[in-house]
């Protein structure tokens, strides 16, 4: 089956966050929405039909997870990455961040230190920040165009008696794709001093190009026991409103005090919709993600070649995974207040600000392009038109 990516379809009466939290977000309701990670595509077929036979039944009450949910989470794992993930190290949960949030407040004491590898998904600084713990920076360091992780620094960090290491695994706003040496290296590190990894691996399944990715607890034993994988089918099939998230605690002792929080706070079962949707995207999905991967490289593609063209102040970078493409603004000249207002009264366009993710964001800004061509040149054309009107 072929499905149509080029489909503009209207969110208007979506309730879609994008748009009705713009203004409060931006100080305006009529810029392009360009900026929270979910995608302007229809979710499969497939997983449309599941939800409209659960709904036909009329019923919506407690919902138990069967094994096969479990199970056909294992087999995606074991498929497209080749992590034989065992189902019984599996725990449901509303969400990623949701995850690491309570594995910070069950696994660590007020005060500890929690590092992060800035430019960085900017709820990982929320999440330390509102759970009463102390970050600790770890910046990426960008070589030739290529973020990469300083080891000599996060072991300068890691001395000074951190308790956890979240790792974005692929890594967004960055769009790596870590390589077995990369997190190896980082593994050996937080073993070395008894850091415990939270490893959010979102992304995995958006994967571009030659490019592989590799769940970090597959790498040995050692990593996986001292590691929790945060995964969804959220990013992947765009089901972020159906709140579907899964743990994966291959160390039976954090998995019980894991599922302990988890039960205090009674949000273990969740919706009876996410259910089967998780189920058909994980066992029946793969053929329309194959199709959404190639659509995705043709957007980056055509994002670079536009900006190389049109706007050569701007560099957008090629991301290996993620539908998220960093734009570096720098040769704007402008600080962060200036390239904010620029965005939103010249540009006209709704993208996230690079200073959200830690200081080494500042002048950039990170546009997402899992919306069909059409959108993503109308968007490009609003920001050229402004770039070259500078002086």
């Amino acid at each position: 089956m072929n499905y149509n990516f080029d489909e503009v379809v209207d969110r208007s009466n979506n309730y879609a966050a994008k748009l009705e939290e713009m203004e409060l977000k931006f100080g305006r309701d009529d810029l392009i929405p360009m900026w929270i990670a979910d995608m302007d595509f229809k979710s499969p077929e497939v997983i449309i039909k599941a939800i409209k036979e659960r709904v036909e039944q009329g019923i919506y009450g407690y919902t138990y997870r069967p094994s096969s949910y479990f199970a056909a989470v294992s087999q995606w794992l074991k498929k497209r990455h080749g992590w034989d993930a065992k189902s019984e190290w599996m725990i449901h949960s509303p969400g990623v961040v949701p995850t690491i949030s309570i594995f910070i407040k069950e696994f660590t004491e007020p005060g500890d230190k929690i590092i992060i590898q800035p430019p960085v998904y900017y709820p990982f600084f929320e999440v330390v920040k509102n759970n009463g713990r102390e970050l600790v920076l770890n910046n990426l360091k960008l070589v030739d165009g290529k973020y990469v992780m300083d080891y000599e620094d996060l072991e300068e960090k890691a001395k000074v008696g951190a308790k956890v290491l979240i790792l974005c695994s692929p890594h967004n706003p960055a769009g790596r794709v870590w390589t077995r040496e990369e997190l190896t290296k980082l593994g050996e590190i937080c073993l070395k001093y008894n850091i415990k990894v939270i490893a959010d691996e979102i992304h995995s399944d958006l994967v571009f190009w030659d490019n592989k990715h590799i769940p970090f607890a597959s790498i040995n034993e050692e990593f996986c026991k001292n590691s929790i994988t945060c995964i969804a089918p959220s990013k992947t099939f765009n089901l972020a409103g159906l709140q579907a998230s899964v743990a994966i605690l291959p160390n039976k002792e954090d998995r019980t005090k894991f599922d302990t929080a988890l039960g205090i706070l009674d949000i273990k079962r969740n919706n009876c919709f996410n259910l089967v949707a998780t189920e058909a995207a994980y066992r029946h999905g793969e053929e329309w993600l194959e199709q959404l991967l190639k659509y995705l490289e043709g957007n980056i593609e055509f994002v670079n070649k536009y900006c190389a063209e049109n706007i050569p102040k701007l560099k957008p970078n090629r991301p290996e995974a993620t539908y998220l493409v960093w734009i570096d603004c720098r040769e704007l000249g402008m600080d962060k207040e200036e390239l904010s207002n620029f965005m939103i009264n010249d540009m006209k366009v709704a993208l996230d600000e690079g200073y959200w993710f830690g200081k080494p964001g500042e002048g950039y800004l990170r546009i997402n392009v899992a919306c069909p061509r059409i959108t993503l040149q109308k968007a490009l054309d609003r920001i050229k038109v402004a770039v070259n009107s500078v002086k």
